[in-house]
């Protein structure tokens, strides 16, 4: 079997979602065009679906950026050389790694409280920073996985050049080893992007108002099959279309970093 050969699976694949990306929206717009009664009811209905849209990107923005600053901390501790630092990190990282992410907001939700009282002023906790929190748990752990992978895949000779030099253990480690670990940790610190992203959606179980939740509210008000329909067309015309170019960033990222 050909290189060739073994390609045109992949190729076929990238076309088809290519396709997707270009025809789903096609295909609202369109539904939307023929029934002008149906438009005007989705043009309406626009600003709403993209308030909802926008907690999902503000959530995935948050839970990522909690998740990768945690994660990176727990990667490196997983190569601790105290059995009492690393035993912990790794118990949490296998645990939360196969976790649900809904089991996980759900348990946030319910286990914060509604409400934080600070020297008796009663400040409210929202709903969208416990999401947040439920979603970076099992991001921490993944972005852990990544780290630990990544430092174990830098040779031993680079340690022992930084160790030749002078450096100590934590200067190798920030200034030899963490920035060769970057680009092997991009592609798939995208990936975890992009699973987080898709499962902001989540969120509407716990009262949420983002897109899914919105376009359940649009489609209890308007009560029409057909724009029920396309509002849930629409959110997932919207996820696609935010996921689909990450996961061509990252395919071009691994090709470019394996080329090197």
């Amino acid at each position: 079997m050909t290189t060739a050969t073994l390609l045109e699976p992949r190729k076929r694949s990238d076309l088809l979602r290519t396709v997707g990306f270009v025809a789903l929206p096609l295909v609202i717009l369109v539904w939307s065009f023929i029934d002008l009664t149906l438009g005007r009811e989705l043009v309406e209905w626009i600003p709403y679906l993209a308030s909802g849209f926008a907690m999902n990107i503000v959530i995935s923005l948050s839970a990522m950026a909690l998740g990768t600053m945690v994660g990176a901390i727990f990667g490196i501790l997983e190569l601790a050389p105290y059995r009492l630092v690393r035993y912990p990190v790794v118990a949490y990282v296998q645990i939360f790694r196969n976790a649900p992410h809904l089991v996980l907001i759900f348990a946030t939700t319910y286990i914060f409280p509604f409400e934080i009282v600070i020297f008796g002023n009663y400040l409210p906790f929202p709903d969208w920073v416990k999401a947040v929190i439920g979603l970076a748990i099992p991001a921490s752990a993944y972005v852990a996985e990544i780290t630990r992978g990544a430092i174990l895949s830098i040779a031993t000779a680079q340690w022992e050049a930084a160790k030749g030099l002078g450096f100590s253990r934590g200067q190798a480690m920030r200034w030899i080893i963490l920035p060769q670990c970057l680009r092997r940790s991009l592609p798939p610190w995208m990936n975890v992007a992009a699973s987080i992203t898709m499962g902001t959606a989540l969120a509407s179980l716990v009262g949420v108002h983002e897109l899914l939740h919105a376009a359940t509210d649009a489609s209890t008000a308007v009560r029409r099959l057909d724009f029920t329909i396309i509002a849930y067309l629409v959110v997932m015309a919207a996820f696609f279309m935010l996921c689909y170019p990450i996961a061509r960033l990252t395919r071009r990222l691994e090709r470019r970093f394996n080329a090197a």
